[in-house]
């Protein structure tokens, strides 16, 4: 398989149970609903939205979560708490308890067998980062994990940041980083750039702008990745980008670097979807899931 068909456009609002002390916002976009047969399985993606950590929500991911369901994906896209009201690791834990409840309903919202991916822009793609180390560490199977434009470095002193003008005390990305960490420094899952054991994570596809603000600590996430021995495939996208920003603009979706990203993404899924073993146990389409805890800063 070297590619999927698109999903349509249409998307549903709701809020899941994932045993937390307050319902998550979701949206799901192109659900397979009930398809418990192997032949309509589709990758199951979990996506979380950028905005430096205190901003972005559902309508500002819809850009990536359309381009995730235009490459074949069933996209459910995660409204997660901010900072500085709920620093790290509220959002984390968040993504982890609807990983969770992803598992059990993904027979349901994408078919039988299917897999699940998680991905992000900006910020989200810090938790994707932060939360496929989770689910390595909790035994939980992905089968890759989509960093475009990842926010991973606390430390902000690379050449791409100074080129853009950022990464001053009181740029936008340096007020983020302040509000997520809170008090807890740069844990691994928070700052994945500076993890010091990344063997047996997901697979991962890195894209970066070639005028992106972000683009050396994603290669870097990239390379220490594959020093690692994970699978990885980066991608730098030719210029102008307008990334991270223009991922939040769904106009950005006629622009020249969808035509690049696009059948990477397409590939990335559907060589996953072959790569990941179908789930042999039966698995029931309905029935509310039980509770269990998401990541915690420990």
């Amino acid at each position: 398989m070297n590619a999927l068909t698109p999903l349509t456009a249409a998307w549903r609002d709701t809020q899941v149970d994932a045993g937390l002390d307050a319902p998550l916002a979701v949206r799901i976009h192109g659900a397979v609903e009930r398809a418990c047969t192997a032949k309509a399985r589709r990758p199951l993606v979990l996506h979380l939205p950028g905005g430096s950590f205190t901003g972005g929500d559902l309508d500002s991911g819809l850009p990536t979560a359309r381009l995730l369901a235009q490459s074949g994906a069933v996209v459910v896209s995660l409204d997660y708490p901010k900072a500085p009201a709920r620093p790290f690791p509220a959002a984390l834990q968040a993504a982890g308890a609807l990983l969770r409840w992803l598992r059990r309903a993904r027979t349901r919202l994408a078919g039988a067998g299917t897999a699940l991916w998680v991905a992000g822009e900006e910020a989200g793609a810090n938790l994707a980062a932060g939360l496929a180390l989770w689910a390595r560490d909790q035994g939980l199977p992905l089968a890759g994990q989509v960093l475009l434009s990842p926010l991973l470095d606390p430390s902000m002193a690379t050449a791409s940041l100074r080129e853009a003008g950022q990464g001053c005390a009181d740029c936008a990305i340096a007020r983020g980083w302040v509000a997520y960490l809170g008090r807890q420094g740069d844990h691994p899952y928070a700052a994945p750039l500076h993890a010091a054991r990344l063997a047996h994570v997901a697979p991962a596809l890195v894209a970066v702008g070639a005028d992106d603000p972000l683009r050396d600590e994603g290669l870097a996430y990239a390379q220490a990745l594959q020093a690692a021995g994970v699978a990885v495939q980066t991608r730098r996208l030719a210029g102008p980008t307008g990334w991270p920003w223009a991922l939040s603009r769904l106009s950005s979706l006629q622009a020249p670097w969808v035509a690049e990203l696009r059948p990477l993404l397409q590939a990335f899924l559907a060589d996953g979807l072959v790569r990941c073993t179908p789930v042999r146990r039966p698995v029931r389409c309905a029935g509310r899931p039980e509770p269990e805890a998401g990541p915690s800063a420990a």
